[in-house]
């Protein structure tokens, strides 16, 4: 089915779903409850909290469905919703485990690297993985391993394809802050990908 075609199913399953047709919303659910459960994860990285998120996500849906004027498509306000509940998630974590990242959060070289943070030896690990290593596991990685604020930014921005207004309205952080938080962790994933480039022609 083609994007249209979803988006027109979408449209008329969310107004029969207004009309007070629970089926409907249900038809909707089912339809993007795994990229909904996809994005929670990939934020939080934690099951339990993706799970939870889904849920409170279609449970917000569903409270404020006659609000939606359908100004943009059904799976794009979604996953904003998901986004926010993922966040509120993400800054409860932050402030139960701040003064410990205070102390040893990582912090970024002018040319992104992650300094005073727990260096990979990424030609030791292309050796070890030469195999069946891929390049989206080595982006996977680095991205993992960038602080909670960098890795919503690339989610949201590069991953989800949000605007910087939509991802300023979601995080409650400025344009220019989250440019700059979305340049170094861009700068960090770089290196990441020249490191697998690397690998591969030290193999050779």
């Amino acid at each position: 089915m083609s994007d249209e075609a979803v988006r027109e199913e979408d449209r008329e399953l969310l107004s029969r779903a207004q009309d007070g047709d629970v089926s409907a919303f249900e038809a909707l659910v089912d339809a993007h409850r795994d990229k909904v459960y996809g994005l929670a994860l990939r934020m939080t990285r934690s099951e339990a909290d993706a799970a939870e998120i889904t849920q409170d996500t279609f449970l917000s849906a569903y409270q404020h469905l006659k609000d939606f004027r359908g100004d943009a498509a059904f799976g794009s306000w979604v996953h904003r919703i998901a986004a926010n509940h993922a966040l509120m998630r993400l800054r409860h974590r932050r402030v139960a485990q701040a003064a410990e990242q205070e102390l040893q959060g990582p912090e970024f070289t002018e040319r992104g690297s992650l300094a005073d943070y727990p260096q990979t030896d990424w030609s030791r690990d292309a050796e070890e993985k030469a195999l069946d290593a891929e390049l989206g596991t080595a982006i996977q990685q680095a991205s993992d391993r960038l602080p909670e604020g960098y890795r919503e930014v690339f989610l949201l921005k590069d991953v989800e394809g949000l605007s910087y207004e939509q991802i300023a309205e979601a995080t409650g952080d400025s344009i220019p802050a989250i440019k700059s938080r979305l340049h170094r962790a861009r700068l960090a994933l770089r290196e990441a990908i020249d490191a697998f480039y690397n690998r591969d022609s030290r193999e050779l």
